[in-house]
């Protein structure tokens, strides 16, 4: 059975998760355009950080960081690479999104590697699938060849 709580980013039995996010960012793309935020920062002031879990133990994770223009960017979002395959990262996804919406959060905002990096490819197929589409910079980001940035509008449901 799958479960997402809200977690500490820098909780020892959530380090390999983490670290394994941070790895597989540092190797995808060109150094100075990874914007991943290590186990410290995704713990900092405006951040709210999920794990998944299988059978009590991590195998994923997602974080929201509010910005001041209403909108939420989607941050970190990893499955270790042995649990990949099942469509997890869709759910959690689709667990950020819900917590958005039901926060009243305008929009979903992030930031991935551009279409020639293809360590991203799958990243952006889900993205994509979900119904983000391609925008400019968003808040806090410069136009940078090497980032895609995307947006998902989130209307409250009925």
């Amino acid at each position: 059975m799958i479960e997402i709580r809200e977690a500490d980013p820098t909780a020892d039995e959530l380090c390999p998760v983490v670290e394994a996010h941070f790895s597989h960012s540092e190797t995808a793309g060109p150094a100075e355009s990874n914007h991943t935020m290590d186990a410290d920062a995704l713990a900092g002031d405006g951040i709210r950080f999920w794990a998944m879990y299988e059978g009590g133990q991590p195998i994923g994770c997602g974080a929201l960081k509010a910005l001041p223009d209403g909108t939420a960017e989607v941050k970190s979002v990893h499955i270790l690479s042995g649990a990949r395959g099942r469509g997890l990262a869709q759910v959690m996804m689709n667990h950020l999104t819900d917590v958005a919406r039901a926060e009243g959060v305008s929009a979903l905002v992030l930031e991935t590697g551009a279409a020639h990096l293809t360590e991203y490819a799958a990243a952006r197929k889900l993205y994509e699938r979900l119904g983000y589409s391609y925008c400019g910079p968003i808040f806090g980001y410069e136009s940078d060849p090497n980032s895609a940035f995307m947006r998902l509008a989130l209307e409250p449901r009925e």
